[in-house]
């Protein structure tokens, strides 16, 4: 059944008056009559404005590791705001973070903080950049690494017609086309071409900025061969290996997807599940590399280890560190993909699952995918229009298949109950539709 939106759109109409397209982030905005407005999130559910309560699989794209409104870390960053805010000075609190990151995370040697993803990349890819003295940088197909113009090309795979190579283009316009000629592409898990690329750039390149596992593709993970390969190939050709981890990080693993593959970084960020959504980042890395930060490397910023987010990240890295969180979080994650397998299954829907149970992607075909370009051959149109229908049902995902579903500690029988239930639903509706649409062809 269709939800009722009616203070949402109302909302909308409103907001738009004000706010581009109604939102404060483009990827809000869900189009008109379809885009929700939140009232408040606790556990793994939200509730909008007209009461539709949602079990949320987005978490803010991972950030609520452990769910929202978590008692102990909001406690956390209720006592950080009597410390008073940011001062343009430090306090005790950023060596005590530093300090559990560095022990749950081996490469974290020294450890810098900043307010967003986007934000700590761009300092590694600047930090890269002035430590190796070149300009160029390698990044994966697919890949996402903030919102800033280096990192902002993709290859528009929906428009590929799977022959030749795919132009890259500009995620945005703004971007100066010049940046490009900066920026190498290469496949996941090609390791001939990563090595020609290697080849053809000797002297250029500063970094291999690299997701193993995709956060904004599928979850499709790099295979472990593969991310070895990436690493000698970087110590060969004197290039850092950056993994970037701001989705990953703290989430597959309490020491980044990084300890998964046993293989250890030059430079590494995280963000997302740091401290359970309050606005936190880390750059973290080698000793040598991060202490030409403030000897010739600027970094900086306002809100920078602001009191209330240091205290909620400490008491948020506690509880994944020193309980069995992340365990749970896996566990929940294992039996959702084994219930919509069963969904499927016994509909003969070809399907494959990618990533990591903490943060999984679904793709409709037998053989999982290896790399972006494989998502074109794909039933990504069934998974887009099922999308819909389980926002109906009170269930919400990405409604873009390239996005994977994340799972909280808080995520419980009852709302695994309620997704499968949910996911029955929207598979059948779906099934229907598509039907229905042959009959009319």
């Amino acid at each position: 059944m269709p939800r009722n939106l009616t203070k949402s759109n109302a909302h909308w109409q409103k907001a738009v008056t004000r706010l581009p397209l109604g939102v404060a982030s483009n990827f809000r905005f869900w189009g008109e009559g379809r885009t929700i407005y939140v009232k408040e999130g606790r556990g793994a559910r939200i509730t909008d404005l007209d009461g539709n309560r949602y079990v949320d699989y987005r978490l803010g794209y991972g950030p609520a590791i452990l769910g929202y409104a978590h008692p102990e870390v909001d406690a956390a960053a209720r006592e950080g705001m009597e410390v008073g805010g940011v001062f343009a000075l430090s306090t005790e609190r950023e060596l005590r973070v530093a300090e559990r990151i560095a022990k749950m995370v081996p490469a974290a040697e020294l450890v810098r903080f900043s307010n967003s993803g986007t934000e700590a990349v761009m300092a590694g890819l600047r930090l890269a950049r002035a430590y190796t003295g070149r300009d160029d940088y390698l990044i994966l197909e697919g890949s996402y690494h903030g919102l800033f113009d280096a990192a902002m090309w993709y290859t528009p795979m929906e428009k590929w017609s799977q022959q030749g190579e795919p132009e890259v283009h500009p995620y945005s316009q703004g971007v100066p086309l010049g940046v490009r000629g900066y920026a190498h592409f290469v496949q996941a898990n090609d390791a001939n071409r990563l090595e020609d690329t290697f080849k053809r750039t000797a002297g250029k390149v500063a970094c291999l900025l690299i997701e193993p596992i995709m956060g904004n593709c599928l979850g499709i993970a790099a295979e472990p061969e593969f991310l070895r390969a990436a690493r000698e190939l970087c110590d060969r050709y004197g290039v850092l290996l950056l993994i970037d981890e701001v989705k990953t990080g703290f989430r597959v693993a309490r020491g980044g997807v990084q300890s998964l593959y046993g293989v250890r970084p030059d430079l590494t960020t995280f963000a997302k599940a740091v401290a359970n959504g309050y606005p936190i980042s880390v750059l973290a890395g080698r000793e040598d590399i991060m202490r030409k930060l403030g000897k010739g490397v600027a970094h900086g910023g306002t809100y920078t280890a602001h009191s209330v987010s240091l205290a909620a990240a400490e008491k948020c890295l506690q509880i994944l560190d020193e309980t069995d969180a992340l365990e749970r979080v896996a566990d929940y994650g294992s039996r959702l993909m084994k219930g919509m397998a069963q969904v499927l299954g016994a509909r003969g829907i070809a399907h494959s699952f990618v990533g990591h149970p903490s943060m999984f992607g679904l793709y409709f075909d037998a053989k999982p995918p290896r790399n972006y370009r494989d998502w074109k051959g794909s039933d990504y149109a069934f998974y887009d229009a099922m999308a819909q229908v389980l926002h109906d049902e009170g269930v919400l995902c990405e409604p873009d298949s390239r996005e994977p579903w994340f799972i909280s500690a808080a995520h419980d029988d009852s709302c695994l109950a309620d997704t499968l239930r949910g996911f029955e639903v929207a598979v059948d509706a779906t099934l229907r539709s598509r039907a229905a649409e042959k009959v009319r062809a």
